[in-house]
């Protein structure tokens, strides 16, 4: 019995003979399909020769691209790119990126924005997807990571929640509260005090009409003061990306009920009655 009279090989096109287990299979040619691209990114680039046989005798090429990318495609492809730079300069995850990705890509496609800078709307995507994925990013922090200005990162922000009838959650103090204190090298303890004391402020209606960075810098300025490990208005600034004079309009909108502020079991290095007035 013949059960066939001839055998398709399945394996690798070439053989291999590296023993390391990598990621990508190096015996498999070609990325992998992008389904945001149109052409699902399946052509086909020859590169440029640099070879004698790669020309003809009147010194043109021999082998060129039949198909290019599309405008469109390429536009995209350059956005994405720019993207990824973003995200890997403050170091977010892949899926913020797949989401920015289809965030621009949406946009792009209903061309509600044109006249728009694509790396301003990619911006504003970035921000966006931050926000939707629970770790939010201030607009300087975006701004700083692109060539964008912050007044135009926000105008594309509004326009994009509009063109694509989305929504992104309030943010609150306390989505910062844990970086702002890391990046400022402060310990847990006065972490857990100035997130104690934004809350508490915004209980108690002490600062109406301030932004939760402008209130979080604040509680982390007067937390900090009344611990051992004491950090200047400048020094919080920098790292919030909020002005000294903002810190200081916040605080001293707290500092009269400063003592109904503080968790009861925090241990003062400096009292109440002798944190900076301003």
């Amino acid at each position: 019995c013949v059960v066939g009279d001839r055998v398709i090989d399945v394996g690798s096109e070439w053989r291999t003979f590296s023993n390391e287990k990598a990621l990508k299979d190096p015996s498999r040619v070609g990325d992998a399909q992008n389904p945001l691209l149109n052409g699902g990114d399946l052509t086909t680039m020859i590169s440029k020769g640099t070879g004698a046989a790669s020309f003809d005798e009147f010194g043109n090429s021999k082998y060129q691209n039949r198909r290019t990318m599309s405008s469109s495609d390429r536009a995209m492809l350059n956005a994405f790119k720019e993207i990824s730079t973003m995200a890997d300069r403050i170091n977010l995850p892949r899926n913020i990126v797949d989401r920015t990705n289809n965030l621009f890509k949406q946009v792009y496609e209903q061309k509600s924005l044109k006249g728009r800078a694509n790396d301003a709307i990619a911006s504003a995507c970035l921000y966006i997807a931050c926000r939707q994925e629970g770790v939010p990013r201030t607009f300087k922090e975006i701004c700083a990571v692109s060539r964008i200005s912050k007044k135009e990162i926000g105008r594309c922000f509004k326009l994009i929640l509009k063109a694509l009838e989305t929504s992104v959650d309030l943010i609150t103090t306390g989505d910062f509260m844990s970086r702002f204190c890391s990046n400022l090298g402060l310990p847990k303890q006065v972490q857990m005090a100035a997130t104690f004391i934004a809350r508490k402020a915004v209980e108690l209606d002490l600062v109406p009409g301030r932004s939760p960075i402008s209130v979080a810098a604040a509680a982390i300025y007067m937390a900090s003061q009344a611990s051992a490990e004491k950090k200047t208005q400048k020094e919080i600034g920098d790292i919030a990306g909020v002005a000294d004079v903002t810190i200081r309009q916040s605080y001293r909108l707290i500092y009269p009920r400063a003592a109904e502020l503080f968790p009861p079991d925090f241990k003062f290095d400096t009292p109440v009655d002798k944190l900076p007035q301003l």
